[in-house]
């Protein structure tokens, strides 16, 4: 009988000790968690319990604060520190290898624990060749008998982002063939490809560029070149989605083989857009629209669109769909051309 209430009283211990060392929030309503403080960014604050996971609230709406665990603290004027922290009546105390200070809880701009602080350091002057991420697909159809035809496809999307800017890139290819009357005869034959680069002048507006080139057997494309670029704002950011809405000017050179050439300014406009799915699933979607401003009434769409599903840590299910509209398209072509692959993929990250 000793032992177990020895047993009891050290699991009391245990959990009191557990508990007097974790941080504790109390919102105005009354309401009280209990876990690790993650972050503070903008006007929320999130942390992990045990209980729900984790919890962002908003910052103003927090009556008391306190952080035993040492965390790193950004103030307004560009101060950092690491430390504790509790709420002293109205102001927060920050207690430092270098001491104790008070302010106020507008001047505390950022909270992080050391995983996020890590990541924010990685962001700052990470080299060129660091932080991409990205995914590789490959397709392959064929049939054989009474007829034969064989269709390859493939797909690069990769970017890489830091706390200034974003650097993408993306390719898509696909080529098919069939034996027609014993003739062998091209069905398709398109390739798509780009980079981007876009620089935050704020938390919401930031500076797009781009150049993207394209060709297309069957529109009688031989190459569309086009450079950009203009301005960017951040609609939307939350941990599972996220809102671009862009516009700007470009330069359009677009060489056909009937045999014309067609150069012209055009004004731009569209958007960017993902979503976390699922824990292995995600959706992206990109629109842009471009207006002929050499040639009124002319004007083109790209749109593309595609979910990714992970099978494995480095495999990858994919679908994307890539449609390109123009409304003045070469002499006997349609307007409308459609590529879509699907296939297994695999993801990276450096």
């Amino acid at each position: 009988m000793n032992i177990n209430r020895t047993i009891l009283l050290c699991g009391i211990v245990a959990v009191s000790a557990g508990l007097s060392l974790a941080d504790q929030v109390v919102l105005k309503n009354g309401d009280r968690l209990t876990g690790s403080i993650v972050r503070k960014d903008d006007k929320n604050l999130t942390v992990r319990t045990d209980l729900f996971g984790v919890v962002t609230m908003a910052w103003d709406q927090i009556e008391s604060i306190k952080a035993d665990k040492p965390v790193t603290i950004v103030l307004q004027d560009g101060k950092s520190m690491q430390g504790t922290l509790a709420t002293a009546g109205a102001n927060l105390e920050l207690t430092t290898s270098a001491g104790k200070q008070t302010v106020t809880p507008a001047q505390v701009t950022a909270i992080r624990d050391a995983g996020e602080q890590k990541s924010f350091e990685r962001l700052l002057k990470p080299g060129w060749g660091e932080l991409w991420a990205g995914s590789g697909s490959f397709g392959f159809a064929g049939s054989a008998g009474n007829s034969r035809t064989v269709t390859l496809t493939t797909g690069v999307n990769a970017a890489r982002v830091t706390n200034r800017d974003r650097t993408s890139i993306y390719f898509s290819a696909i080529k098919a063939s069939a034996l027609i009357n014993r003739k062998n005869s091209e069905t398709a034959e398109s390739i798509r490809g780009g980079l981007g680069y876009d620089r935050n002048v704020s938390s919401r507006l930031f500076i797009n560029t781009f150049n993207d080139w394209e060709t297309d057997k069957f529109q009688n494309l031989d190459l569309r070149f086009v450079l950009g670029g203009g301005l960017g704002f951040h609609l939307l950011k939350t941990p599972r989605s996220a809102l671009d809405l862009v516009g700007g000017a470009d330069y359009n050179r677009s060489s056909y083989s009937t045999p014309v050439t067609r150069s012209s300014a055009e004004a731009y406009w569209g958007d960017n857009y993902s979503r976390k799915l699922g824990g292995a699933s995600s959706f992206t979607q990109s629109l842009r629209v471009f207006n002929d401003l050499t040639n009124t009434g002319t004007y083109r769409a790209n749109f593309d669109a595609g979910v990714s599903t992970r099978l494995a840590k480095w495999l990858t299910w994919n679908v994307s769909v890539s449609d390109r509209y123009l409304n003045h398209p070469a002499t006997g072509r349609k307007t409308n051309d459609l590529l879509y692959i699907t296939g297994l993929g695999i993801t990276f990250a450096r």
